[in-house]
């Protein structure tokens, strides 16, 4: 997809709240410091669209933004959700975060994926598990991304790869290697949401 314009719509945390388009639109879910900021940034070339912190767990609001608004036929939206699985965000803010991102899949009909980001450097946990199996229960494409394989050599990323790959089931197509400061893995990202997008016309047509 070529990237001409990218803008922030607004942030939400109920369907109340959601934009109110209907362009096909790709969610992206991890842990807090994952690296949900830096993938989104780096998937649409700009630097500092969506805003990183220091401070993981800070972000707890579902974010929406809209890349090339202005041609409806070329639309898409990209949601940033939450990050979770921070210690030291409280209980009660931690709790939230579950029925907030179940109530935008339940009820976003434009959601064409999910993208769930894990860091290459960690086993996978319960909440990514469980995840992965909720959505196939709600029948949602989702993609599995290792985020930060440039911090691993070569040898020690496939070994992750395959580990993952035995977690869930999956061949080494269905989980992407990624890094934002390589850019690897870009491509292959932007491959998998465009086939969901040409599905997406397909059906609407």
């Amino acid at each position: 997809m070529k990237i001409r314009a990218v803008e922030f719509i607004k942030s939400a945390v109920k369907p109340a709240h959601y934009p109110e388009y209907d362009f096909p639109e790709i969610a992206f879910a991890g842990r807090s410091n994952v690296g949900k900021s830096s993938l989104i940034n780096t998937l649409i070339n700009r630097k500092d669209m969506v805003k990183t912190s220091s401070r993981p767990g800070c972000t707890q609001l579902i974010n929406f933004f809209l890349v090339n608004g202005d041609v409806p036929q070329e639309a898409l939206s990209l949601v940033d959700l939450p990050g979770y699985g921070y210690a030291k965000v409280s209980k009660k803010i931690r709790a939230q975060w579950q029925p907030m991102v179940e109530t935008y899949v339940e009820t976003r009909k434009n959601l064409l994926g999910l993208i769930l980001l894990m860091d290459i450097r960690r086993d996978p946990g319960k909440e990514e598990l469980d995840m992965v199996r909720w959505l196939e229960t709600k029948q949602i494409p989702c993609l599995l991304v290792l985020t930060k394989a440039d911090k691993l050599s070569k040898t020690k990323q496939l070994k992750q790869l395959d580990a993952a790959c035995s977690t869930f089931n999956r061949d080494r197509d269905g989980i992407v290697l990624f890094s934002a400061k390589t850019r690897q893995g870009r491509r292959t990202i932007w491959d998998e949401i465009q086939n969901l997008i040409d599905w997406w016309y397909q059906e609407e047509a």
